[in-house]
């Protein structure tokens, strides 16, 4: 994480615990603890979008493609004044954020803030996101093309990166917020429910 520019040594006044969360798939993910500085942060009001509104929104269209930012909010440079706010204790020290990081209560408002201000003029007509999560739409495959020129542009003109293993181009069916998305529109991805559905069924009270 030094290495990649995320964190940086601290000398603040501020200290989280670290926590390790344990993935699905058996590794571990490293996590700060920030519930005492959410106590004390003044709260960012600025909506995320509604889903069911976002997914509305795609309806007519005939293509479509998404795409997921690498890390998306380790893309967003904090103000060097706040830095010392992020900090946390290890081992080796103290350390702090160069870059946002996850568990902080204003975060996905700062980040939808941003998406939505370098997609301003493209988004409900060419494209539409939802925090790190970007859709492209079109009625034909030539007005798609075009309207991923466009969002691409916007993202290079940011330096915003891509995690290509992620994304889908050229598709009339992707998988978008949980759901399934078409040109005979919106269904919940069975992805999203197989455990519901594969719940046995209970053969006693007790069950």
């Amino acid at each position: 994480m030094v290495d990649n520019g995320i964190i940086e040594e601290s000398s603040g006044p501020w200290a989280s615990p670290i926590v390790l969360v344990k993935k699905k798939d058996g590794s571990t993910r490293f996590c700060v603890d920030y519930r005492k500085l959410i106590e004390i942060t003044i709260k960012d009001s600025y909506p995320l979008p509604r889903i069911d509104d976002t997914l509305d929104a795609l309806n007519g269209s005939q293509w479509f493609s998404t795409l997921d930012l690498k890390s998306g909010y380790w893309q967003v440079e904090i103000q060097p004044e706040d830095k010392e706010k992020t900090a946390f204790t290890t081992g080796e020290g103290l350390w702090q954020f160069k870059v946002m990081p996850f568990g902080l209560c204003n975060a996905p408002a700062t980040f939808e803030r941003l998406m939505e201000t370098l997609l301003r003029g493209l988004t409900s007509e060419a494209c539409l996101v939802y925090l790190d999560d970007i859709i492209i739409v079109g009625q034909t495959f030539q007005e798609h093309l075009n309207n991923i020129r466009k969002v691409f542009q916007r993202l290079q003109k940011a330096n915003l990166k891509l995690s290509p293993k992620k994304c889908r181009f050229f598709r009339k069916e992707v998988s978008y917020l949980g759901h399934i998305i078409s040109a005979d529109g919106v269904k919940t991805d069975p992805e999203k429910t197989k455990a519901v559905v594969d719940w046995p069924r209970p053969e006693t009270v007790h069950d």
